[in-house]
């Protein structure tokens, strides 16, 4: 059911609307060097076929995942000896690009720079992290979307129909809101569709495709697309820690369920509950810190999935609570501090004198022990190094617990002012 025209092809309107640059490349026949960067099942293969079928020109096909610089070389002659022969251009595309390393990916520069092939990359990944940036200057990335639900029913309904390369001679009966479920159960994901529907056809005795046999289909297993080491990952943890910092708990709950429905290690969302406790919230709810450490652990004793439970009422007390990055930004101010001041020496009356050798050096010496100080507090001391003295890096927000805390550093300070 692979589409043989650019009318046939589902979804990808941004990219094949009229006087579109892709549209345009392919419907002219002048071809230019492309990454098509998008999820599985969106068509990356099907418009790479059509731009050289468009242009008349010689399809040649290398699987990253297979191949290695002896077939990307075999492949490029073929292509120097079609041009010698005034055979017309070479499309080598290559699946799953971004498997290949720098120096695989380098074996390309120079064919694509003197018009030996047209290369057409297809990646589920990233290409800013995946491919170098001599590759990347010589290419157009084009991105491709996850299908519309309503363009995966569109791509069955076809499928149903056809009678030369789809189902359409089986008389299969599948009633519209079935199809819809389907639709909405693969993800955005053509591929899935059809593999789905054909499984189905070929597992229905009376020829009716029903809602239950679609369920028993997909029993067991997920559509949702997720990889704990893909760019799917970063973003959609990146959505959770924004939902939590946003203060958003129906946010926060639905990326956490994503990540969990889509195989997401729990463990992993748990360090980084833990982290959001401490950037966002902080002093401002030191409970924060507690809950997100016992959900952790609650998860790891009771197991999945009935420890999910806990990830989930440690996101929503985080997304409530009183929000403050104060630490966070105290600690970066400190550590930037620490890099660009080098060992500055500890003050003497702050080391510690175990020893006759060390006192007699003055170690501890003048040290004000701050129990026995009015307030429990030695004002006046110095507890930095001399060349840092007077630096701040903790500023509390007036909000939470950080309002009390705001109010004791203000009063530690005036004490400072009037002991000096």
């Amino acid at each position: 059911m692979r589409p043989k025209r650019l009318e046939d092809v589902s979804g990808q309107k941004a990219l094949l609307a009229p006087n579109k640059p892709l549209r345009l490349a392919i419907e002219t026949g002048r071809l230019h060097s492309m990454v098509f960067w998008g999820p599985p099942g969106t068509g990356k293969t099907t418009l790479a076929k059509l731009v050289a079928q468009q242009s008349a020109a010689e399809f040649v096909s290398l699987s990253a995942v297979l191949s290695g610089v002896k077939d990307i070389r075999a492949a490029v002659e073929v292509a120097q000896q079609r041009m010698l022969a005034g055979m017309g251009q070479t499309v080598l595309f290559v699946d799953e690009v971004h498997r290949f390393n720098k120096s695989q990916q380098d074996a390309f520069l120079p064919h694509i720079e003197d018009g030996t092939i047209i290369f057409i990359g297809a990646t589920t990944e990233n290409p800013s992290f995946e491919l170098n940036n001599a590759l990347l200057s010589r290419v157009r990335v084009y991105v491709l979307q996850s299908l519309q639900v309503e363009d995966i029913v569109e791509l069955i309904d076809r499928a149903l129909d056809d009678c030369e390369r789809g189902l359409g001679n089986l008389g299969l009966e599948m009633h519209a809101d079935v199809r819809k479920q389907l639709a909405e159960t693969v993800d955005g994901d053509a591929r899935r569709a059809l593999t789905m529907l054909e499984i189905a056809a070929d597992l229905s005795a009376d020829g009716v495709i029903s809602s239950e046999l679609i369920g028993l289909i997909l029993a067991g297993g997920s559509a949702r697309r997720f990889d704990n080491k893909g760019e799917g990952f970063y973003d959609q943890m990146s959505a959770l820690h924004k939902s939590v910092r946003g203060s958003n708990p129906d946010a926060g709950l639905y990326w956490l369920c994503r990540m969990l429905d889509g195989g997401c290690d729990p463990k992993v969302i748990a360090r980084r509950v833990v982290r959001m406790a401490s950037e966002d919230i902080g002093n401002a709810d030191p409970r924060a810190l507690r809950i997100a450490l016992d959900a952790w652990e609650a998860q790891e004793r009771v197991g999945s999935p009935e420890g999910e439970l806990s990830l989930a009422q440690a996101v929503i007390y985080l997304c409530v609570a009183a929000k403050s990055n104060a630490v966070y930004t105290a600690y970066k101010k400190a550590m930037s501090l620490v890099k660009q001041t080098g060992s500055l020496e500890v003050p003497l009356h702050l080391r510690n004198a175990p020893t006759s050798l060390m006192k007699e050096l003055d170690y501890g010496k003048g040290y004000r022990y701050a129990h026995d100080e009015e307030h429990a507090y030695a004002a006046g001391e110095q507890y930095l190094p001399d060349a840092l003295h007077g630096s701040e890096f903790y500023h509390p927000v007036e909000r939470g617990l950080e309002i009390k805390i705001s109010e004791k550093l203000k009063m530690l300070r005036k004490l400072d002012q009037k002991s000096g």
